[in-house]
């Protein structure tokens, strides 16, 4: 939600399913349930938010921030007193369970009957105290996403913002965000709360921190590490280690004390008997229990779990306690590890040595803590592949640890396939969601008539991508064509030499400078450099509003360039036109890692190539993944088409072998920074002043085309750490 009125439209375009779910699951007028309790006991959440948002889109701003703030706090505090009869219950019929073997086993169905029966008695009790009955029932999923995507904060930053309270606004937009980092109207709501004044630093804090706790201490031990500052990373790992396993142990309370509905009828038949239903109920809970392992493991913001992410935890540690001296901790946090991989080679090793720095100490154990949960866990899968086997039971496993031999023989294949599958993902890096970070969003207006969005992100299977068509007609593609034929063998030095990338190709180029020497010099026409210097323009133009520049854009280089096949040396060929790289850093296929640093054009931020001609074979553009291998979306040069992306590590790219005929494309870069803007082109626009002559440039406010008017998805780039010395990719100025 924008912080304009013109942007409310949107909103409700994006919510007219929870509007109309309202009037199917709230109370109906005089139904005598209203959203607060005058007993004092909680109410529902949902029924909360839904008064809020009705509030909200009445426009009785007052009203909905208290709905909203009252459903947040309702929803935390049910979690609160869940985990409180949890705790309280926990005793309650253990005596019973005591005379399941003394009575020779005779009625230990009856005193387990019992023991369930006085532990749902207290847990009724307990949660009878302090929340309505309506307030105990399961919330549907609809309520589920809401809270999960933490959308309360996105009508609250709105709600805050029109009653004039400015810091809330922006402590509400942040905690949203946290969740969402590639929502556009908030990431520029939020960059407006830090320029308003009476906003303060402290309103940038995740309102949701506490749940997600094992988070920051997970970043600060990475942080710790990178600076080699093993003492902290030994205390941020360990801290790390303790908070996900107690979010662990708050999830799994969730799952057994929350309101769950019976299973509905499996049987082929349609009908079930009391122990089919009573051990589909307990498998449902146990699976819930599973579950949160990926739940826990899961960081705001991002779709897919971290695997292994306990045992991943584990190692770092360990390594961190040997590097900072604590042996003996070293030896029981691999152990316990080991718990996980006992068979793993590098950690037996490593336990070894460990073993021989402490002269043959043995008798150090894993935690006991770890311990318990590697047993709980491995018996609740024995139980659920069983169910998986014999009861219908669909269940996903959220480990990769999990030893074959507790899978029962008829699920063996499948299971092995779906490891594999998760095993060659980790091995290849698995791409993860990432957000460019360049400020870039691509989905905003064409404003050029004629010019049609051809492929988008989506169909160029990247971020900050597009391609455009009709950005030159046939004539001036002719045009600058015929320049290129008289000018370009004598323009910047390569003089129709082989291409500095590749044998088997002869490669040309002319600058805009270079264009207006040989216009006054009577060598081309005055009218055709200045097309060369306009279409420039025309580009900057056409990208500065689709990807939504939150700044102006300045040239870096601009640069016409023809690719000629050298005729007789095409025979197995097996090289690119131009080898895959990164515009702006130095890719790093082998661990796909992108070092932003010299010899790269770090200055360069958006990158464009506009292409004149098509009557040649291969010099494809294509994109690929980190790996310079992997291939994500391929473009077939025409008179007139615009390729354009931002210049960082999410988009790498390269040109196909050109094996007949000349490709002629004009190569554009551009900036944020304007000490690095192109002082040649700066230049020949000075000469041509100095002739009496205007230069045709585009107007472009400053920030123009940065409001947002939808959400794009994006991806994080990756780490700009100092280079570790391996072989990279370098390009140079003709890098298109």
């Amino acid at each position: 939600m924008a912080l304009d009125s013109n942007d409310f439209t949107v909103y409700v375009a994006l919510h007219v399913s929870l509007l109309s779910f309202l009037h199917l699951t709230s109370p109906a007028a005089g139904s005598g349930v209203t959203t607060g309790s005058v007993s004092g006991l909680l109410s529902p959440y949902d029924v909360l938010y839904y008064s809020g948002v009705r509030a909200y889109f009445n426009e009785q701003w007052e009203k909905a921030a208290e709905q909203f703030e009252k459903s947040i706090s309702t929803r935390d505090a049910l979690f609160r007193i869940r985990r409180q009869c949890h705790d309280e219950c926990i005793g309650a019929g253990k005596d019973r369970l005591n005379k399941l073997d003394s009575e020779e086993g005779v009625l230990w169905d009856l005193w387990a009957q019992d023991w369930v029966q006085r532990r749902a008695e207290c847990v009724r009790f307990c949660l009878g105290r302090s929340v309505t009955p309506a307030g105990q029932l399961p919330v549907s999923l609809d309520i589920e996403y809401e809270f999960s995507s933490r959308n309360p904060y996105n009508f609250l930053q709105v709600t805050y913002y029109k009653l004039g309270k400015m810091q809330k606004a922006a402590s509400a937009a942040h905690t949203f965000f946290v969740a969402n980092p590639s929502h556009l109207e908030m990431r520029n709501n939020i960059e407006k709360y830090r320029r308003m004044d009476g906003v303060t630093e402290e309103a940038f804090q995740d309102r949701e921190t506490e749940a997600e706790k094992h988070w920051v201490f997970y970043d600060s031990a990475l942080l710790s590490e990178s600076s080699s500052d093993w003492a902290r990373a030994v205390e941020s790992w360990a801290a790390c280690v303790d908070e996900t396993l107690r979010q662990t142990g708050e999830c799994r309370v969730q799952c057994e004390v929350a309101s769950q509905l019976l299973p509905e009828n499996r049987g082929e038949d349609g009908a079930e008997g009391v122990f089919e239903k009573a051990a589909a109920l307990s498998l449902s809970l146990l699976s819930c229990q599973q579950s949160c392992v990926t739940q826990v493991a899961t960081r705001p913001g991002r779709i897919s779990a971290q695997e292994d992410f306990l045992p991943m935890q584990l190692e770092h540690l360990h390594i961190a306690q040997f590097k900072a001296g604590d042996i003996p901790g070293a030896v029981q946090t691999l152990r316990s590890l080991l718990l996980f991989y006992p068979s793993d080679t590098d950690s037996l090793s490593n336990l070894q040595l460990y073993y021989e720095t402490l002269e043959g100490d043995t008798e150090i154990q894993p935690s006991q803590e770890i311990s318990r949960y590697v047993s709980r866990s491995l018996q609740e899968k024995k139980l659920l592949f069983f169910g998986m086997e014999n009861l219908n039971l669909n269940f996903i496993d959220p480990d990769l640890w999990t030893p074959e031999e507790i899978v029962p023989e008829s699920l063996r294949e499948t299971w092995r396939a779906e490891k594999q599958k998760l095993n060659d993902k980790m091995k290849e890096g698995e791409r993860m969601v990432e957000t460019d970070d360049s400020g870039f969003y691509a989905g905003g207006p064409v404003p050029q008539v004629g010019v049609t969005i051809t492929m988008d992100d989506e169909a160029l299977n990247g971020t900050n991508r597009v391609v455009l068509d009709g950005v030159l007609s046939q004539r001036e593609c002719d045009t600058v064509l015929n320049l290129a034929t008289v000018a370009a063998s004598v323009g910047d030095g390569y003089r129709g030499r082989r291409s500095p990338h590749t044998p088997h190709e002869k490669f040309e180029g002319l600058t805009v400078l270079r264009a207006v020497k040989l216009s006054q010099d009577g060598l081309v026409n005055q009218t055709d450099a200045r097309l060369l210097h306009e279409m420039g323009e025309r580009v900057r133009n056409l990208l500065h509003s689709y990807f939504r520049s939150p700044s102006g854009l300045f040239f870096s280089y601009t640069h016409l360039v023809c690719r000629s096949a050298i005729t007789g040396d095409q025979e197995g060929r097996l090289d690119l036109s131009h080898p895959v790289h990164v515009d702006n850093c130095l890719l790093e296929p082998e661990t796909r890692q992108c070092w932003r640093e010299p010899p790269a054009f770090t200055h360069r931020d958006l990158s464009a190539v506009l292409y004149l001609n098509d009557n040649f074979d291969g010099g494809d553009f294509f994109f690929t993944d980190r790996d310079a291998k992997t291939v994500t979306a391929r473009v077939k040069p025409s008179c007139g088409r615009l390729v354009g992306f931002s210049s960082g590590p999410v988009n790498p790219h390269g040109v196909t072998a050109v094996t007949a005929g000349r490709r002629c494309a004009l190569a554009l870069w551009f900036t944020k920074e304007q000490h690095h803007r192109d002082m040649e082109r700066e230049e020949a626009e000075a000469m041509w002043a100095v002739d009496g002559q205007s230069v045709t440039k585009e107007p472009k406010e400053e920030g123009e085309g940065a409001r947002a008017t939808t959400a794009r998805s994006g991806r994080r780039q990756g780490s700009r750490e100092s280079a570790n010395g391996r072989g990279r990719v370098i390009g140079g100025k003709d890098e298109l």
